[in-house]
C-alpha cells in the first residue's frame, strides 16, 4: 500500500475521521489498527516480522534496564539483544543471495524499524531513556504507518512522548500537513517519475549510450533520488501532522552543501545522525588514541557500513568508500581550502564548493545505481561531451514536453528549498491575502493532476 495508491487514500480518510471522533485511548487503537492494516496489506509476514521485532525489543529494553539497576549483566543482555536484531536483519536481507530461490522476501521497512529498535535499546543501555512499560505505546512507536516504510528513523525521546498522549491535530497543523503532502506529490509525480524511466534506460543500455547521455544520466540521477526520497519524506511528515504528530525532518537543502560532510548533515538526516551517534562516535572513542588516524579509520568504517546497508554488492561498498574518502580528504585539506577561499573570495569559493560537492555525490551514485563495479567504471570512463548523432541526445530520450515539465518542477523545487532555507515559506504564505494563497494552492494541485505521472506506486528507498 503506497502513499500514492487509492487504497492508502481510503485508509487515511477512514483513520483520520475515526481518530478525530474518539477519545485518547480509542485514538491509539485506531492508529495501531491502521498501521497493522497498512503493513499487513503488503504481506502478512511483514506484519508478523515487525511485531516479533517489536515485542523482542520491548522485552529486551526492560531486561536491560533492570540489569542496569542491579549493576550487573546489562552489557551481556544489551549486546546479545543487538546481535539478535542485526542477525535477524542480515538473515532476511541476504537470504536470497545465500540460499538462492529460498522464497524468503525482505520485509518492507525492516531496515528502518531495526535501526529504531537498536537506537532505543542503546539509549536504555546508556541510561538516557527509561524502558517503555506500556506495550501499546511502544508498538505505536515502532509501527506507525506514516514512517514505517522508509522513516524518518525516530528517536524514542522525540516520538514516544507524543504517542503517550495523542490529541487531535489543530486546524493549522492539519493544513500545514496537507501542504507538505502536496509538495511531496510534486517532487515524486511531477519530477522524479518523469525523468526516472529515461535515467534507467541510460544505465540499462550504457554500452550503447553516447558519452553525453552518460553524462546527463550521471548529473540527473541525484535529482531523481532527491525528488523521490524527499517527496516520500514530505508525505510522511505531512501525514503525521494530520494526526497531531511531529516527525523528524530528513532533508535540509542538501544541494546547498559546500562539503560532503555538510551534505550528510543535510541528506537523510535521521539516518546520518543515527550512524553518527551509534556507530561513528563509539568507534572514534575507541580509536581516539590514534589521533587523526583514528578519526579517519572511524569515518571509513562508518561510511563503508552505511554503503553496505544499502545492499550486499561491492557497488554499495565502493559508494560508501568514496564518501568516507572524500570526508577524510576534506578534514586533511581544510587549511588549504581556507587559503583558497581568501584568495578567490567567499562567494565564488562557496559556488565552486557547492558544484564540487554535487559532482562528487553524482559520481559516487553511479556505483549506487550500477549493477556491478565494472559497469560503474565503464560508465565513468565513457562520460564525455561526445554524441552519436546530434546534441539532441542531451535530453536522454525525453520529449520536449517532459523536459519542460520536469525542468519547471525542478526549478520550482529549487526555489521552494531556497525560500524555506530563509524561513518557513508555508507560514509566510499564510500572511498573504486569501486570493493569493488560494491561487497558489489551486495552481499546484492542478499541476499535480495535469502533469503528474500516476503510473507507479513505488519509491526508490522501499528496496532498502
Amino acid at each position: 500500500m503506497s502513499f500514492i495508491s487509492l487504497e492508502f487514500v481510503l485508509l487515511l480518510l477512514l483513520c483520520f475521521t475515526l481518530y478525530h471522533l474518539v477519545r485518547e485511548k480509542g485514538r491509539k487503537w485506531i492508529l495501531l489498527t491502521a498501521s497493522s492494516v497498512f503493513i499487513g496489506y503488503f504481506n502478512p509476514v511483514f506484519l508478523v516480522t515487525a511485531l516479533v521485532v517489536s515485542f523482542f525489543t520491548y522485552g529486551a529494553a526492560i531486561r536491560i534496564e533492570r540489569a542496569c539497576e542491579k549493576g550487573r549483566g546489562s552489557r551481556l543482555i544489551y549486546w546479545s539483544s543487538i546481535s539478535c536484531l542485526v542477525l535477524c536483519w542480515i538473515g532476511f536481507r541476504y537470504a536470497h543471495q545465500w540460499i538462492g530461490n529460498s522464497g524468503i522476501v525482505f520485509p518492507l521497512g525492516m531496515s528502518f524499524y531495526t535501526f529504531q529498535a537498536i537506537g532505543y535499546l542503546t539509549e536504555v543501555y546508556w541510561e538516557e531513556e527509561k524502558a517503555e512499560r506500556n506495550l501499546m505505546d511502544f508498538l505505536l512507536y515502532m509501527l506507525l504507518f506514516m514512517k514505517f516504510l522508509s522513516g524518518p528513523i525516530e528517536r524514542s525521546a522525540d516520538l514516544l512522548p507524543q504517542v503517550r498522549r495523542l490529541s487531535p491535530a489543530s486546524y493549522s497543523m492539519m493544513t500545514y500537513g496537507l501542504k507538505l503532502i502536496v509538495v511531496g506529490l510534486v517532487k515524486k509525480l511531477v519530477l522524479a517519475e518523469h525523468i526516472a524511466p529515461y535515467i534507467d534506460g541510460v544505465f540499462d543500455s550504457m554500452h550503447t549510450a553516447s558519452g553525453v547521455q552518460l553524462l546527463m544520466a550521471c548529473l540527473l540521477y541525484p535529482i531523481e533520488l532527491y525528488a523521490d526520497f524527499s517527496g516520500y519524506t514530505d508525505m510522511a511528515i505531512g501525514t503525521g501532522m494530520l494526526f497531531g504528530l511531529k516527525l523528524s525532518p530528513n532533508f535540509a537543502h542538501p544541494f546547498a552543501a559546500q562539503t560532503t560532510a555538510e551534505f550528510w548533515r543535510r541528506w537523510h538526516i535521521s539516518l546520518s545522525s543515527w550512524v553518527r551517534d551509534y556507530l561513528f562516535l563509539p568507534l572514534s572513542s575507541v580509536t581516539r588514541r590514534w589521533g587523526q588516524g583514528g578519526v579517519a579509520a572511524s569515518l571509513m568504517v562508518t561510511f563503508i557500513a552505511l554503503g553496505i546497508w544499502h545492499g550486499a554488492g561491492w557497488t554499495f561498498a565502493v559508494y560508501g568508500l568514496i564518501q568516507g574518502l572524500v570526508i577524510v580528504w576534506e578534514l586533511r585539506t581544510e587549511k588549504i581550502r581556507n587559503k583558497v577561499r581568501k584568495q578567490i573570495g567567499k562567494r565564488l569559493f562557496a559556488t565552486l564548493s557547492v558544484v564540487r560537492t554535487y559532482l562528487i555525490f553524482a559520481v559516487s551514485l553511479v556505483f549506487f545505481k550500477a549493477q556491478s563495479v565494472s559497469d560503474a567504471f565503464y560508465f565513468l570512463r565513457n562520460i564525455s561531451f561526445q554524441t552519436r548523432a546530434s546534441w539532441k541526445e542531451i535530453n536522454i530520450g525525453m520529449s520536449d514536453h517532459i523536459c519542460i515539465v520536469a525542468g519547471s518542477a525542478w526549478l520550482l523545487i529549487l526555489l521552494y528549498d531556497f525560500f524555506m532555507s530563509k524561513g518557513d515559506l508555508h507560514l509566510r504564505l499564510e500572511n498573504q491575502p486569501a486570493f493569493v494563497r488560494w491561487t497558489v494552492y489551486y495552481l499546484i494541485v492542478f499541476a499535480v493532476f495535469a502533469y503528474g505521472e500516476f503510473g507507479t506506486e513505488n519509491f526508490i528507498y522501499l528496496q532498502f
